[in-house]
């Protein structure tokens, strides 16, 4: 109770100078909800689109389709494009409504958009239930999303669009660490380019055969002891990035599980798809690297996915120490991008 009053204390004295010179600034530990009345909540749509594969985003056209999000934003955001911004992923399980609004409230309170994207919403007619989604909106949707929503976020006078981080959560995390490839960046990008990348607890399944990427550097969070996560295998991401350009950190946090900062308490849950490996050739082609399937639909993505996935459930709980700590990181890589010239 004492923290939450000072961090509360501290806030508002942050608020009062922002006051007089409106500006971001990130606070230790962030500031409690009850602090972020101010913040300004709009829903907004821009256009996306519905491709399979990044094959099929890289041939174009794409099937157009509306993305939908929630844009939060700082009090004093004014229209002088001086705002730095951070675009949010969703996992497997779809937007938690409670994690979505505390980090886009929280964010907004510290003086830096953030923009909550659904992609499972959006795209209701084509899978509403769990495996159905698993099967039938895939990564790619979540990378075209996420691009869609950094040229939104570059159109509106508030944001700085060389400012922007993205940042996704589980399977939304292995999209944010697809972003950073040259392959789906140049493409999808138009001319714009995230300035960073961070990825909870995101299972490392594919590897490129071209490893460029823009440049930017990405930030690994991981429970050490998340069964959805292959270390080693992350680590030859990691090397791939490193080697393609991008400097990569990874943060593993001791006794921390999947989904540590979400709202269940810790218990066994789903299916276990770190055993699936996936390779993505120089023409956006996806292929299994067990069965040599390439993923050319939902047939083929059905059958990859039926010869990987474990029925093994896999521990998720969240904690809230453990939050706390991946706040500071996160905050941390979040100001030393945006200080950057």
């Amino acid at each position: 109770m004492l923290l939450r009053l000072l961090a509360l204390i501290g806030f508002l004295s942050v608020m009062h100078a922002a006051d007089a010179a409106p500006a971001w600034h990130i606070i230790d530990p962030w500031p409690p909800l009850e602090a972020t009345d101010g913040v300004r909540v709009e829903a907004v749509s821009f256009p996306s689109s519905n491709a399979f594969t990044p094959a099929e985003l890289l041939r174009g056209p794409p099937r157009p389709t509306l993305a939908v999000a929630t844009l939060y934003l700082p009090r004093a955001a004014a229209p002088d494009h001086a705002t730095p911004a951070v675009v949010l992923l969703h996992g497997a399980a779809g937007m938690i409504a409670a994690r979505s609004e505390l980090y886009g409230r929280q964010l907004a309170a510290m003086g830096i958009a953030a923009l909550t994207i659904d992609t499972f919403g959006a795209r209701r007619e084509l899978a509403e239930s769990f495996i159905g989604r698993v099967l039938r909106i895939t990564e790619t949707m979540f990378l075209a999303d996420a691009y869609a929503g950094l040229r939104y976020l570059a159109a509106r006078p508030e944001i700085d669009p060389r400012r922007v981080v993205l940042a996704g959560f589980s399977w939304g995390g292995m999209a944010t660490i697809y972003a950073l490839y040259a392959q789906i960046a140049d493409p999808l990008g138009d001319g714009l380019h995230f300035a960073g990348h961070v990825a909870f607890y995101a299972p490392c399944i594919a590897r490129f055969a071209d490893s460029r990427t823009t440049g930017a550097p990405l930030l690994m969070l991981y429970g050490e002891q998340d069964e959805l996560m292959l270390r080693d295998r992350c680590d030859e991401i990691a090397g791939d990035l490193r080697a393609g350009g991008s400097a990569v950190d990874i943060i593993s946090y001791p006794g921390a599980v999947h989904q540590w900062d979400g709202s269940m308490p810790r218990r066994l849950i789903g299916r276990n798809l770190s055993g699936c490996s996936f390779r993505v050739a120089p023409d956006g082609a996806v292929w299994d690297n067990r069965t040599h399937l390439p993923m050319w639909g939902v047939v083929t993505r059905t059958l990859i996915l039926a010869w990987c996935v474990s029925s093994k459930p896999f521990p998720i709980g969240r904690d809230d120490a453990v939050r706390e700590k991946s706040n500071r990181d996160f905050g941390a890589f979040l100001a030393k991008v945006f200080s950057e010239p």
